[in-house]
């Protein structure tokens, strides 16, 4: 098994290399060179098994042998042994043919779990096997911030740096970041939003120097590992509802689209997926794309659901990759273009994307309102990234008789300030947090310059 650059022109790389690397030296960003398939008999096989072993038996083809299976699977069992529920993820089911994949329940309460309680076992197996320290740079717009950090914590060979947007983000969301005081945890705030810490980290990554040889780590979903571990749940949720038996689908809570991507790549390993809603909030670049094949940036909108706050949807790249059929010099010069100004997907590959892919957008308004019709309903109260994807997979289900499965990204806790807008008296964080709000911070404001950041970065690591 072999990574290849989504731009073309960067070396191929092993399952190693490519969760220490990142982004690829072109630009572009890793997937397998050959995607492993899951039969039908794999897949019926996998029926009533822990979500550990299902994890496992996903993972195991991509990592191809470079972490033996007896020490893979010890990393696996251990990473959601740190989740609150036996199922990992269970299921929730909302009406007759409607269900919630509930991907809160781990640490930080936050789909990113999921993948980050892997990687930062993955990142220190091998930094250790190395002989290597590495240093982490990351941007989030909320979440990964804090599965990252939960993630790489107790990490001996990793520093871990973490840009949010200063005062972008919701105050649990700041504190579960902010409030970790461990020696290798440093918190930037940035003056500016998601978007600008994003391009730091880009940048940074495309030159190195300053860190004067010490490896940089991606713990972003440019990552390939972040994508292989998402691929699980899907896998696990729609085998849990009749698959290979029948078809499933899915509605995704979209922004930075690695989610999503993850679910395409468990259709293209053989999982029978009817189709994939992308549901986004008023930052809406993914269905502007798939609904009026308008590829362009606009300006950022502060939303109620601030994770998904993003003008330019990064891994989104690997998906256009595989609908330009996987043609690198292709993707480079449409984002090229796109970087200097509006364009356009060209017909056969947008064709390609609306044979698999449905797509809506909720503003504000519609989501206060999507969270009092759910708790109706349902008697579910919805954080306000999951409400987008209700209505969305209510809008666009298509063909009612096939399970629709929502992912529920957050706990409604880490979004209080919405549910409070929607008219409840908020919601209380799980025990283990419930003094959250009284921990001690430590962080540092920059303002949105590569060299002021580089130098913090510079003048910490250990």
């Amino acid at each position: 098994m072999r990574y290849i650059s989504t731009r073309g022109q960067a070396p191929a790389l092993s399952f190693e290399e490519v969760v220490l690397t990142g982004m690829a030296s072109d630009g572009g960003l890793y997937v397998p060179e050959t995607v492993p398939q899951l039969s039908t008999d794999d897949l019926a096989a996998m029926a009533g098994l822990s979500y550990a072993e299902i994890a496992f038996r996903v993972m195991q083809p991509f990592v191809n042998g470079e972490i033996d299976d007896d020490t893979f699977r010890r990393l696996v069992t251990e990473a959601y042994a740190t989740f609150s529920h036996d199922a990992v993820v269970p299921l929730n089911q909302l009406d007759a043919n409607h269900f919630l994949l509930e991907l809160f329940h781990g640490p930080t309460l936050a789909f990113k779990d999921v993948a980050l309680q892997l990687l930062g076992r993955l990142l220190d197996h091998f930094l250790k096997k190395r002989g290597e320290r590495a240093v982490i740079m990351g941007a989030t717009s909320g979440d990964t911030g804090s599965a990252a950090i939960e993630g790489c914590r107790h990490c001996d060979n990793l520093d871990i740096f973490i840009l949010h947007p200063y005062q972008r983000v919701s105050e649990v969301q700041r504190r579960q970041m902010t409030s970790v005081l461990a020696d290798n945890v440093f918190n930037v705030a940035i003056e500016g939003n998601f978007d600008d810490a994003q391009a730091m980290v880009k940048a940074s990554f495309a030159d190195q120097s300053f860190l004067n040889g010490t490896r940089l780590v991606a713990v972003n979903s440019i990552n390939w590992a972040r994508i292989m571990a998402q691929i699980v749940y899907y896998v696990a949720s729609a085998v849990a509802l009749g698959a290979p038996h029948r078809k499933v689908s899915f509605c995704v809570p979209s922004a930075n689209f690695g989610n999503v991507f993850a679910g395409y790549m468990a259709y293209r390993m053989g999982l029978p997926v009817e189709r994939f809603v992308i549901a986004t909030n008023a930052n809406d670049i993914l269905h502007r794309t798939l609904a009026d094949n308008d590829f362009s940036k606009q300006e950022l909108v502060a939303t109620l659901a601030p994770s998904m706050d993003i003008v330019v949807s990064s891994n989104f790249e690997r998906l256009l990759f595989e609908a330009y059929e996987r043609d690198g010099a292709a993707v480079a010069a449409l984002l090229e273009r796109f970087q200097a100004e509006p364009t356009a997907l060209a017909d056969a590959p947008l064709a390609r994307l609306r044979e698999l892919f449905a797509s809506h957008s909720v503003d504000d308004a519609t989501l206060l309102e999507v969270i009092r019709e759910a708790h109706h309903r349902t008697q579910e109260i919805l954080d306000p990234h999951t409400a987008t994807g209700y209505r969305a997979a209510e809008r666009e289900r298509g063909d009612a008789s096939v399970p629709m499965i929502t992912l529920a990204t957050a706990h409604p806790a880490k979004f209080a300030e919405a549910v409070v807008k929607a008219g409840f008296p908020g919601v209380p964080l799980p025990p283990h947090m419930d003094d959250l709000l009284e921990r001690e911070e430590r962080y540092t404001v920059l303002p949105a310059e590569l060299s002021a950041v580089q130098q913090f970065v510079v003048e910490n690591r250990r």
